[in-house]
C-alpha cells in the first residue's frame, strides 16, 4: 500500500450556497479516502478576472492525507467539481459554485499535462496564502521559497 501524502486543496467558489458546498465537497473527498487534517476559515475576496457584476469570493484551503496517485485527487476534485454544478469543461476566471485546487502533494514537483504541483499561482494570490498559512504554516513558507526559486 502506497504511504499516505500530505496535500494541500484550496476551495473557492462564488455562485449559491457556498459553505454548503464546501461542506458537500468535503464529504465527497472523505467518502473517497481523504483524510482531513485541517479546514481553514473562510475568506470572502473581490472576484479577479471574472464577468462584470460577478460576486465575492468565498475561499478556504484544506490539508489531509491521500494514498493515491495526485492524477488521481485531480479526478476526484473534477468529478467533485462536476458534482456540484461546474461543468468539466469551464472558462477560466468566471463566476463558479466550487473550484477545488491541487496547491501542494506533499514537496513533490510535479508537470504533467493536466496537472502542476506546486500550483504554479498559488504563492501570488493570498486567496490561496492566507488560507494556507492558517492551516499549514510551514508549508505556506516552504511554497514561498519555491516560487522565489522558480
Amino acid at each position: 500500500m502506497p504511504s499516505e501524502t500530505l496535500c494541500i486543496i484550496a476551495l473557492g467558489g462564488n455562485l449559491g450556497d457556498v459553505p454548503g458546498t464546501f461542506r458537500r465537497a468535503c464529504e465527497a473527498l472523505t467518502d473517497a479516502g481523504f483524510r482531513i487534517r485541517r479546514f481553514s476559515s473562510l475568506y470572502r475576496t473581490a472576484p479577479i478576472g471574472c464577468e462584470p457584476g460577478a460576486p465575492e469570493f468565498t475561499n478556504a484551503a484544506l490539508s489531509g492525507f491521500w494514498d493515491g496517485s495526485p492524477l488521481d485527487l485531480l479526478r476526484l476534485c473534477q468529478k467533485i467539481e462536476a458534482d456540484n454544478g461546474r461543468p468539466n469543461d469551464h472558462a477560466h476566471h468566471v463566476s463558479r459554485t466550487l473550484d477545488l485546487d491541487i496547491i501542494l502533494s506533499g514537496r513533490e514537483t510535479i508537470h504533467l499535462p493536466d496537472l502542476t504541483v506546486p500550483h504554479p499561482e498559488a504563492a501570488r494570490r493570498d486567496f490561496v496564502m492566507n488560507p494556507l498559512r492558517e492551516i499549514e504554516p510551514e508549508l505556506a513558507d516552504w511554497l514561498l521559497k519555491q516560487a522565489e526559486l522558480a
